[in-house]
Order: C-alpha cells, then structure tokens, then sequence
C-alpha cells in the first residue's frame, strides 16, 4: 500500500449510496470478496452456536442487511440495531430485515467513531466488511472497547473482513492470490478498479492484530472460523 490520502467518511458515504444493489444479494454475497457465501453463513452459525437465544444483535456496517438475515435464518426473531454510514444502505437494510424479523429493527446512521452504543445491551455483535475503514491504532482500540461494553456478559463479536498480513512475504503471496480471484470473476479493468478502492479507502488490519486487540480490551476468548488469502471470520466472547 502507498501513501495515498484515504477517502473522507463523507467520500466513502457517497460511494456506498451508489452501490446499494451490489450489497443486496443474499445468494452470493459481495462477489469482489473471496468465499463471501461461505464467510456468510459460517459467521452466522458461529452466533448462533454461541448465543443461540440471542435477544438483541447489533450489525455493525450493516450495508443492505446480509448478515443480519442470514442470522434470522438461524434465529427467526430478534431486536435488531443496524448501523451504516449510508442512508440509502440503512433503508435497504431495514426495509429486507422488517420482511422476516419479527423482533424490533432499529437503524442509526453513524460512523463508529462517533457511535454511542449502550452498555451490556446485546447478546451479539456483527460486522461485514467495515471495520478495514479504521485508521489509527487509537480507532481500532476504542472501536473495540466501545463494542465489548455493549455487550451482555457470555456475548460475542464477530468479524467478517478484509486483512492484512504481518510478514511482507505472505502479505505479497495472499493478495497475489486475490489479485487472481479479481481477474477470475472480471477482467483486468475490473481487478484494477477494486484495488484502486481499497488503497483510497481501507486499512486492514491482520487477524493477529485484532484477536490480540481483542483480549486487550477484556474478551475472554478468541478464535478464527475461517480464512481464505485476504479475507476472514473470526471473533470473541465476552
């Protein structure tokens, strides 16, 4: 990664108003992420086998909504709060989430800087896709502290993501491999615009890197579900 200047919450906003479809489908997942079907279903299973009477879910980056119904796949009713920087995201969301959950559905259009989450309120906590947008080691910390109070005491947070690699050499190897994902489901052009993306946009972080940050802040277990090149799902109990 170069030095680029990172998009402004508000670039990254508008650009997620515009890709609303591409969010929306519940089959494939966002196909420019590798095993994104796969990440889907294991996360939500990784919920359900831990709080499989989950009363409240929290969905963190939300976007259209995916990983919240595939939870309801498992868990057919819960309180849901769903957060997005995008307007149009929360409206999509909300509007697929209300069709199957019989539970409340809550949205809050926020960055989560700025988000204020209440304490030991959620049994669950879920993210897809979102928390590469932290910078500093100061965003990632309090992002993580700030989710670990909101939830109830056995609760657990887990994280669907793009990430880095803390060797240069198998960081070069793994993004190698998704660089030949991108040209195996599009073309050159295609694969260019989405590195082009993440470099404006994202800093990932390594599992290691978040698992350790986890157990930091006070979580009590950690592990990884799955992980395939630059993409992975993992997470912790509180």
């Amino acid at each position: 990664m170069s030095d680029i200047e990172k998009s402004t919450l508000k670039e990254i906003e508008a650009r997620f108003d515009n890709e609303v479809e591409r969010f929306s489908n519940l089959d494939t997942g966002q196909v420019s992420t590798i095993d994104a079907k796969i990440s889907l279903e294991i996360l939500a299973k990784g919920v359900a086998a831990v709080v499989p009477d989950a009363k409240a879910v929290l969905d963190l980056g939300c976007g259209a909504g995916n990983f919240t119904l595939k939870l309801l796949e498992l868990i057919p009713s819960f309180d849901s709060t769903l957060v997005d920087l995008s307007k149009s995201m929360l409206d999509r969301a909300f509007q697929r989430v209300s069709k199957v959950n019989k539970g409340r559905v809550n949205t809050v259009q926020a960055d989560f800087l700025s988000l204020e989450l209440p304490e030991s309120t959620f049994d669950a906590a879920i993210t897809g896709a979102a928390l590469h947008h932290l910078r500093s080691d100061r965003e990632w910390e309090a992002v993580f502290t700030k989710i670990y109070k909101s939830l109830k005491p056995g609760g657990c947070f887990f994280i669907s993501d793009l990430i880095s690699h803390e060797y240069s050499a198998i960081h070069k190897l793994m993004w190698q491999r998704y660089a030949d994902y991108l040209l195996s489901i599009g073309d050159k052009e295609y694969q260019e615009s989405v590195f082009a993306y993440i470099e404006k946009e994202d800093t990932p972080r390594s599992v290691t890197y978040q698992l350790d940050l986890m157990k930091r802040v006070g979580f009590s277990s950690v592990d990884i579900l799955h992980k395939n090149s630059c993409f992975a799902v993992f997470g912790g109990i509180r």
